[in-house]
């Protein structure tokens, strides 16, 4: 039997929320520590809740760590973990709040049911017997508070922690490093500073207006002061200076200055159930401002405390007159279903023009949507107008009809980030609905995909086709709507029997499904590695990694229908070195990105070495944009990212000729979030003709600076700072490979900054971007 006593501790608890931090101010007594081993077992019964049940002889495994990394690959289902320990009553009497115990159990992946003594104190996420299907909960802490009389406490005595766990795909279980203890409450377990539940809003006097909400579920009425202090953007702390392959660091010695722009103060008075809101406007800036909000409970003097950076506007204001913003190339196959939107902004109503020597093709005036058919091969020119009454643009693009497609990587909105499981019909036509209100569609976002959820528990019985739940009653019918949108939609599966989420795929039925598929009108698929783990070998060859997919690309290669053809297998064999021999228009290089700065980091700044495979038709896939408001269906918050992190997001998947899929609910589209995401200079990076990847030519801790050649010979030049302040980045041209006096335009605020000899110096937002396009 292993049993488990307390430990003396000190512990600062530190709540990462999107955008925001809280923290709570230290306080010490005993508490349990549960980090230690847990006994673990593969399965499911309910028995195994019970605090009498013997798991003697069940394997131990450490709660730091997944299953996985402790010798159990590929378990991807139902899992328990069992902990023992004893609960002494003088943890009670020590405590100067005896109303409960509080259990934190850190992350787990991806949903549980937590029982204590038998009885279920707690549930994160939802299981696939659950009525909402499953959905997964791998990235939230566990926090459970039990009242200390609660009948399934057992003072002085042997208790009983039984975590159940369904794991839908990838790593399962416990994970990371987050505080896993058991001890009493404190009154800051009733008290919450929710900083996260509304966005920034700018307003038209040129400020921000925020709204935080503080909430008292104490028995008890607390008083205490709440400050809203904000700080303007701090000059250059240090000085990066590169030089050939040297990098130096001079510190700039800038005095410290922590006197705020702005300071608000509240007494605030919080009675039992109450939730206060708490609105503070003050004047913006066009470089990020430092915001605190604190409030200081006037007994204890604790505090809750957040902090985040303001979003700041670099993006100018779109003009009222017409641009056409689509890529200059285009391709599709012959003989197949042809459509194209004109993606122009500007002031509503649009008329529209296309002339082309290509037959088969009609244009819509006044949506701007050609279609038809084009079964003759070659390259093809044809020149777009658009016209309001303030004026007209036009634009000739390359239409190259042949045997590849994607010519650029795709732009457009992907479920998953957003909806998880609980994507429906409802909620695509209101995502394309948003796609085009809030005006992104006119700047050549495209795709609408769905991801997994949307299969039926059984094919036709007669037929074996797959068939749709009852979430989409009708999938050729939304895909006639997305399309009459002048957008394209996309679909999910897997080459295994189930995918990620417990749903049916396509293993034996690749050729049906392609076709069903086409009939439905579907023009983009996903095609997730998941359960094939249970169909190839535990340590598959390449070979055998290459299968399944030259299996789907076969099937997509028989139907009469261009489908984008997405493999998603998380970088498995080098996948960027064959992604192209298997057919393949992108792939997945990575697995899952997360809306924190260490995802982005580890993911983004590590695909140097799939540069060389990126071109036309073929893109390697570092994964969804995590901007906006994201979170797998019910748990929607702000992305975690800062708003200097989301420009270098937005900048360095750009430079990497990244397909650029919003993870987001569109729905939700802030003033900031389309600025980013309506940026034409930026996305014509990504979309440049030659399909080249940058590459890092300065590559250190500190800063990286990648280099991309455009198709019109100049260059798009990023400047990443890496460090947590903002920093002077001084540089030669002939560090980056280039010489010669150079024209540089500041590509995110659509400047242009001069000419300028051989060397170079930029002010860079701690973890942020400037982006440039040099012309030498």
């Amino acid at each position: 039997m292993i049993y488990h006593t307390i430990l003396p501790y000190t512990v600062r608890f530190k709540l990462f929320t999107p955008l925001f931090f809280l923290t709570f101010s230290t306080f010490s007594y005993a508490q349990i520590d549960l980090s230690q081993e847990w006994r673990y077992h593969v399965g499911d019964d309910p028995a195994w809740a019970a605090s009498d049940f013997n798991d003697e002889n069940w394997t131990t495994l450490s709660p730091q760590m997944t299953w996985e990394e402790q010798g159990f690959p590929d378990v991807n289902e139902y899992v328990w973990y069992r902990f023992k320990f004893t609960l002494p009553k003088s943890l009670k009497e020590k405590s100067k709040l005896k109303d409960g115990i509080r259990i934190l159990l850190g992350k787990i992946d991806d949903c549980d049911e937590t029982f204590l003594n038998g009885q279920m104190i707690g549930k994160t996420g939802m299981f696939p017997e659950d009525s909402t299907g499953y959905s997964t909960a791998w990235d939230m802490l566990r926090r459970y508070v039990v009242p200390a009389d609660h009948p399934a406490l057992h003072w002085d005595a042997e208790n009983t922690l039984a975590v159940r766990v369904y794991d839908g795909g990838g790593p399962g279980g416990f994970h990371g490093k987050d505080p896993r203890n058991l001890d009493m409450t404190d009154l800051f377990d009733f008290l919450q500073m929710d900083a996260t539940s509304e966005a920034f809003v700018f307003t038209e006097k040129n400020e921000l207006r925020k709204t935080v909400f503080l909430s008292n579920a104490f028995s008890k009425t607390v008083e205490g002061q709440y400050v809203v202090k904000v700080f303007e953007n701090k000059k250059p702390e240090m000085e990066i200076r590169v030089k050939g392959k040297e990098v130096a660091v001079q510190d700039l010695k800038k005095e410290a200055n922590d006197k705020p722009a702005f300071e608000e103060k509240k007494t605030v008075v919080l009675k039992p159930g109450e939730r206060l809101v708490l609105t503070t406007t003050f004047v913006r800036s066009e470089q990020p401002q430092h915001v605190r909000f604190v409030f200081t409970e006037k007994t204890t003097r604790k505090t809750l405390n957040a902090a985040t950076e303001t979003p700041y506007l670099l993006t100018p204001p779109e003009s009222p007159k017409p641009r056409i913003n689509n890529a200059d190339v285009y391709g599709a196959r012959p003989g197949v279903p042809f459509q194209y939107t004109i993606a122009a902004s500007g002031q509503r109503p649009i008329m529209y023009e296309a002339k082309t020597t290509m037959k088969g093709l009609r244009l819509d005036p006044k949506t701007g949507i050609i279609t038809g058919t084009v079964t003759e091969r070659g390259m093809f020119t044809i020149l777009l107008t658009a016209t309001n009454n303030l004026g007209s643009d036009s634009k000739t693009i390359n239409v190259i009809i042949g045997d590849n497609i994607a010519l650029t990587p795709p732009l457009g909105w992907n479920s998953w980030n957003c909806w998880g499981l609980s994507v429906s019909d409802e909620r695509v036509r209101a995502s394309a609905d948003a796609m085009i209100s809030t005006g992104l569609a006119s700047h050549g976002w495209t795709y609408m995909n769905i991801d997994d959820g949307w299969e039926a528990a059984e094919r036709d019985p007669k037929s074996g086709a797959i068939l749709t739940n009852e979430k989409f009653p009708d999938m050729p019918a939304l895909s006639e709507y997305v399309h009459s949108l002048g957008l394209k939609i996309g679909i999910y599966s897997s080459p295994g029997p189930l995918t990620c989420g417990g749903y049916l795929g396509s293993w034996q039925h690749e050729q049906q499904d392609a076709q069903t598929w086409a009939d439905w009108g579907i023009d983009y698929l996903k095609y997730d590695w998941c359960s094939y783990g249970q169909i190839a070998p535990q340590k598959p060859s390449l070979d055998e990694m290459k299968k399944p997919y030259q299996v789907m690309r076969a099937a997509l290669s028989n139907i009469n229908r261009d489908i984008v053809y997405s493999l998603c297998q998380y970088g498995m064999g080098d996948v960027w070195t064959w992604g192209e021999e298997v057919g393949g228009n992108l792939w997945r290089t990575t697995g899952d990105i997360t809306d924190t700065w260490e995802s982005l980091h580890d993911i983004g700044f590590q695909q140097a070495k799939s540069s060389p495979y990126a071109r036309p038709g073929h893109w390697n896939d570092p994964d969804m944009l995590i901007v906006g408001w994201v979170g797998w269906s019910a748990r929607l918050h702000q992305t975690r990212l800062s708003a200097s992190e989301q420009y270098t997001h937005i900048s360095l998947w750009a430079m990497l000729s990244a397909p650029l899929l919003i993870g987001c609910d569109l729905s939700r589209i802030d003033a900031f979030t389309y600025n980013l995401l309506a940026n034409d200079e930026v996305l014509a990076i990504d979309q440049d003709a030659v399909g080249k990847q940058a590459v890092p030519v300065i590559q250190n801790k500190d800063v990286q600076i990648w280099v991309k050649e455009l198709s019109d010979g100049s260059r798009a030049v990023a400047v990443f700072n890496l460090t947590e302040q903002a920093s002077k980045v001084s540089f030669d041209w002939s560090d980056l490979g280039l010489s010669g006096y150079s024209k540089v335009r500041d590509v995110w605020r659509q400047q242009d900054l001069g000419k300028f000899g051989k060397s170079f110096s930029t002010e860079v937002n701690g973890h942020g971007v400037q982006l440039f396009r040099v012309v030498f």
